[in-house]
């Protein structure tokens, strides 16, 4: 009796074994960064840190830029996105991706219109 009470513990403790040494994969993850590159469904985001992290796309990622959805084809590399989901081995796969506004661009310095005079 005392055997198979020890194989059953034993057998439980296998069984519990992967799900403990996993637990940190699979939670929730943000990345906010730039798109350094993208190979087919993959994003490279390059987060504020300098840590580069893969966001992995799929056919139930959402992808929004404002309030409208949009296709994957619209992602590109300077984008500034945030991505949330699932993280497994330093890679997520995202569930939302928001495309952030465009960086601010400078503006031309104004001229007064009044030319030197010539000599």
């Amino acid at each position: 009796m005392k055997r198979m009470l020890v194989a059953a513990i034993g057998l439980a403790a296998l069984a519990i074994a992967p799900g403990i040494a996993l637990a940190h994969d699979g939670e929730v993850h943000k990345v906010m960064g730039t798109i350094a590159s993208i190979q087919d469904k993959n994003l490279m985001v390059k987060e504020a840190n300098g840590k580069t992290m893969m966001v992995m796309l799929d056919a139930k990622t959402k992808i929004t830029r404002g309030k409208a959805t949009v296709p994957a084809g619209e992602l590109k590399v300077g984008d500034r996105i945030v991505a949330s989901g699932p993280e497994e081995k330093e890679m997520i796969t995202a569930q939302t991706v928001q495309i952030g506004a465009a960086p601010a661009t400078k503006a031309a310095p104004k001229t007064s219109g009044t030319k030197a005079p010539s000599k």
